[in-house]
């Protein structure tokens, strides 16, 4: 049982209780057992943080089942290593090396120190965000629906905004509060902050905390920080004004909005495929070229250590960068005056080709089980599922059986990463002191 294969297995029996819990007749609505393609549909959703629903959540389940989903969405979103980490300081117990090296591989840090420490401070960011994130929906929620049903939705759209979920309890998401300020800006930020890793904001809060103590020392920002921010910082603008430029003519989504909203709206665009899958348009509605869009930063995700999937805004910088140093014809790969490590870059090209990978043969699988849909709804779908993120075309719910288990299996390889879950398959490496002969081969 080494490291890849428990955390793999660890979200495996994660789902398969959400499932259970989801089957129950006290979790839907109508009080009667659930169906199972439903049940699990929707608990691989929730643990793989994905948002993708093949029901309304909002009429379908009851408020236990919402609560399921709310609870396996946190879960997931800390990921099963945390959970178990965390439950395991509760009760008072230590963890032996083999839970350190599991942190060390689920958070992707390069050491094992620390890490009760480190598990303390993303339960008490969680809790802070969320809570933070749930009092400022609070004026938006309850003067409509009321206290009792309003609390609930501003925890629930807060959860889920924070681990860039996606579930929403409103049949149309959020597309009656587009115009919203106050909700816009308060998911979005929580999909950022989520999103974009929890190491990033612990260095956020150290250099603020040195700045209002006045302390002499000045941080060094790692060089995970720089890549992080600025590369979500460049996508949030690009997409901001991309959407907007490629959707002002559409009338289906921007076009009949005043100039305020289509900002606000062309904002919340660039933000919720980073990996989060609210919307505020019809995204059915959007024009190939707005989809194709979607699609590209879907892939792209958040940030490692957060909450989103994708192939991680690292990933982007470190091949970006290698074709930078190709052109520039150098031997050394830079990032902000440092140089990378030869097994960072194959392991970004292994994530690469892993993820296209995936896509490609789940859009195959779905495109002969389900062939009459179109080409873009089935990649945008399977892309959406891959990256964690659970903006749909709207076709979810009418796709076949068959089709519904492949968009499963291909949340879960998208959650557990292509890597790791080869590397639970293969096993670990076994170490090798052959040496083989270098050889020139014609590449491009």
């Amino acid at each position: 049982m080494t490291v890849a294969r428990t955390i793999c297995l660890g979200f495996l029996a994660v789902i398969t209780v959400g499932t259970i819990l989801l089957m129950m007749p006290f979790s839907t609505s109508n009080g009667t057992w659930n169906d199972l393609i439903v049940a699990l549909f929707t608990s691989t959703s929730a643990v793989c943080v994905t948002g993708l629903s093949v029901v309304d959540p909002g009429t379908y389940f009851s408020f236990w089942g919402q609560l399921f989903i709310a609870l396996l969405a946190q879960i997931g979103g800390l990921g099963y290593m945390t959970t178990t980490t965390f439950l395991i300081l509760l009760i008072g117990r230590k963890f032996d090396l083999r839970h350190k090296m599991a942190i060390q591989q689920a958070l992707d840090r390069p050491g094992m120190s620390g890490s009760r420490q480190v598990i303390r401070s993303i339960i008490a960011t969680t809790l802070i965000f969320e809570i933070t994130g749930a009092f400022l929906l609070l004026p938006a929620f309850v003067p409509k629906y009321g206290w009792s049903q309003g609390l609930w939705l501003a925890i629930f759209h807060s959860v889920n905004a924070w681990n860039n979920a996606g579930f929403s309890l409103f049949k149309d998401n959020l597309i009656g509060y587009q115009s919203s300020f106050l909700v816009v800006f308060t998911i979005t930020g929580l999909i950022i902050f989520g999103g974009i890793g929890y190491q990033v904001i612990m260095e956020m809060y150290l250099w603020l905390r040195d700045r209002l103590t006045t302390k002499t020392v000045n941080l060094v920002f790692s060089l995970d920080f720089k890549v992080a921010t600025i590369t979500t910082i460049i996508l949030l603008i690009l997409g901001t004004i991309v959407f907007w430029a490629i959707e002002i003519r559409n009338p289906q989504t921007f076009g009949n909005l005043s100039f305020r909203d289509q900002l606000l709206v062309a904002w919340f665009q660039s933000v919720t495929p980073r990996t989060a899958g609210f919307n505020t348009i019809d995204i059915g509605k959007m024009t190939n070229a707005g989809l194709f869009i979607t699609i590209a930063l879907m892939f792209i995700g958040a940030s490692p250590g957060g909450t989103g999937g994708g192939i991680k805004t690292t990933t982007l910088r470190v091949l970006t960068s290698c074709t930078k140093t190709i052109l520039q014809g150098k031997e050394e790969v830079l990032l902000y005056e440092r140089k990378i490590a030869t097994s960072l870059i194959l392991k970004a090209v292994g994530v690469l080709l892993g993820s296209i990978t995936t896509v490609i043969i789940s859009t195959i699988l779905i495109s002969i089980t389900d062939p009459k849909l179109d080409f873009i709804q089935i990649l945008f779908e399977v892309v959406s599922a891959f990256a964690t993120v659970g903006l749909s075309t709207g076709i979810t719910a009418n796709v076949t059986i068959a089709a519904k288990l492949i968009l499963i299996v291909t949340m879960y390889v998208g959650r557990v990463g292509v890597l790791l879950l080869m590397s639970a398959v293969l096993g670990d490496p076994r170490p090798s002191r052959i040496r083989y002969p270098e050889e020139n081969l014609l590449v491009g």
